[in-house]
């Protein structure tokens, strides 16, 4: 290959992963044309896209940028897996769902590693974890709801009060309605 034609495949990386901020590589190993089209059709309707990179090239592209760290993993045949909206969480949810679901031999879908905000998560026991990490979105409600959780017993508490009167004043008024008499308790 040309030294010209490198540095173009160089540019259009530098190009597409522009603005991402952080993906997942995976080694999609002997899938036919047919599961990789259904894959990538697959992601595609989620915002996320599938790019099989040549190894020294990506490295060179990915320099100094926020996926640098991914370029430690990137030996043998590599496909980078990003988000064009969604999250690398919500990316590396998508890519171990969907090799859960479709296959059947496991070792076709091998993942090499993924990164976050610049920490790499290597190996595929780093995608696990990855994938069950809260998104952002997510993280920010549980810490919502646990600022919010004593506000709402204090509610709870402050109110409690009241609608205990009210269950007296309703049951009053259900047995006044059938004619039944009510006595005072001392």
């Amino acid at each position: 290959m040309s030294k010209t034609v490198k540095e173009m495949i160089v540019r259009e990386y530098r190009k597409r992963f522009d603005g991402v901020e952080g993906a997942v590589a995976v080694e999609l190993r002997g899938l036919d044309a047919g599961s990789t089209n259904r894959m990538r059709s697959h992601l595609r309707g989620k915002d996320v896209r599938v790019t099989v990179v040549k190894n020294s090239l990506a490295r060179r592209a990915l320099a100094g940028g926020r996926l640098e760290p991914l370029s430690g993993v990137f030996t043998g045949p590599t496909a980078v897996v990003y988000g064009v909206g969604p999250s690398v969480v919500d990316v590396a949810r998508e890519v171990v769902k969907w090799a859960k679901d479709h296959d059947k031999n496991k070792e076709k879908y091998i993942f090499k590693g993924a990164v976050l905000e610049g920490v790499l998560y290597e190996g595929p026991a780093g995608v696990d974890k990855l994938s069950k990490m809260p998104t952002r979105e997510e993280a920010v409600a549980q810490v919502i709801a646990i600022a919010l959780s004593p506000a709402k017993k204090v509610v709870g508490i402050a109110v409690a009060p009241g609608r205990r009167l009210l269950g007296i004043v309703k049951e009053i008024q259900t047995r006044l309605e059938k004619g039944e008499a009510i006595a005072a308790r001392a």
